[in-house]
């Protein structure tokens, strides 16, 4: 960090994330590009960031544990030891991608993390209608495929995360929101959690900037919660698709 503006930008950036991400989600739209325009490589930032925002994740996996039940298809062993592999695999797929070729595929990640959280609903919705046309148990090969998919693009990037998760344990034939709100944190958790390691190892960890951006992500986290309940949920949730949307355009003029 070059000067007091950057400290700033990364404590805001945090604090904004952690807020979003106890409410709707959405925080690594901020993470990722104040750490970039600070002038931390991508694929170093893309990691930085995510080890921010582990706290969070840990949190609200903690929060639900009385609600967690595995989808359909699937066992609460089978859900982990996946997210542990997939996470794995995402977290190794980023140690080997060039800063170049990631920021070339960032705004495009980030417009895809963006349109599945403006249409997160619709896809719910969806996976939903599917479910209900067939009262057949997902084979455990799809649901397992399903689910290692989902985890090795968690490890690779956050972005949009919780929103495949939700429409996964939808299709799935999960329909208790507590439940698949349970296991979509238990899920990050444990995915960005082998990932941070692995990017620990990997040395692709700004330490400085990870540790002062966690404590004010944690913070905003807290306070976010309690003071989002004052905001309509549709004005908060267009809020961050014109986030992504912005940073996305951003990073497309930089690149």
């Amino acid at each position: 960090m070059e000067n007091l503006g950057h400290l700033a930008l990364l404590l805001a950036a945090a604090f904004a994330a952690g807020a979003l991400n106890a409410v709707a989600g959405g925080g690594s739209f901020l993470t990722l590009p104040a750490l970039v325009f600070t002038g931390v490589p991508p694929v170093v930032a893309n990691a930085t960031g995510t080890v921010a925002l582990l706290p969070g994740y840990m949190a609200g996996a903690w929060g639900f544990k009385d609600d967690m039940a595995a989808p359909p298809g699937l066992s609460m062993k089978q859900v982990v030891v996946l997210s542990l592999i997939g996470g794995s695999a995402g977290a190794a797929l980023l140690l080997f991608t060039p800063d170049a070729t990631f920021r070339k595929v960032v705004p495009w990640l980030l417009l895809a993390a963006t349109a599945m959280f403006a249409f997160g609903p619709q896809l719910r919705a969806w996976a939903s209608r599917k479910t209900a046309d067939t009262d057949a148990v997902p084979s455990i090969a799809k649901a397992a495929v399903g689910m290692l998919v989902v985890a090795i693009y968690g490890g690779y990037f956050n972005g949009g995360l919780g929103i495949l998760l939700l429409a996964l344990f939808g299709l799935l034939g999960q329909t208790q929101l507590n439940a698949m709100n349970g296991m979509k944190n238990l899920v990050s958790a444990l995915l960005t959690a082998i990932a941070v390691v692995i990017y620990a190892v990997g040395g692709i960890v700004e330490w400085k900037q990870a540790l002062i951006m966690m404590v004010a992500a944690t913070l905003g986290g807290y306070l976010g919660a309690r003071v989002a309940r004052k905001i309509p949920a549709h004005i908060m949730r267009w809020g961050i698709v014109a986030t992504g949307l912005v940073m996305a355009g951003l990073f497309f003029a930089k690149g």
